[in-house]
C-alpha cells in the first residue's frame, strides 16, 4: 500500500509539472493570471507529502534496500558457535 501511494504521488507530481508548463506557455507572462504559481504551490505540497511518506516508510521498516551487493552482518550467535 505504501509503494502504491508513492507511485500515485509521483504521478500527481508529474501532472502538476505538466499543468504548470501548460499554464506558463498559455499565460505568457500575464501578471493578472496566477495559475502557474498555484501549480507550483500544489507541486510543493505534493513533494512534501511524498517526502513524508518515504520517511515514514523508512522509519517503520516498510521501505528498505535489498541490494545484492549489500552483505548484511551475520548474527553474533552464529559467529560464536562457529569459533567453538
Amino acid at each position: 500500500m505504501l509503494k502504491v501511494s508513492i507511485v500515485l504521488l509521483m504521478l500527481a507530481l508529474l501532472a502538476s509539472l505538466g499543468s504548470g508548463f501548460y499554464f506558463l506557455m498559455i499565460d505568457q507572462g500575464d501578471k493578472t493570471k496566477r495559475r502557474t504559481m498555484h501549480s507550483l504551490g500544489v507541486r510543493l505540497g505534493l513533494a512534501i507529502c511524498l517526502a513524508a511518506v518515504i520517511v515514514y516508510g523508512v522509519a517503520t521498516g516498510q521501505l528498505g534496500h535489498q541490494n545484492p551487493w549489500d552483505v548484511r552482518p551475520e548474527p553474533e550467535s552464529s559467529q560464536s558457535e562457529a569459533s567453538e
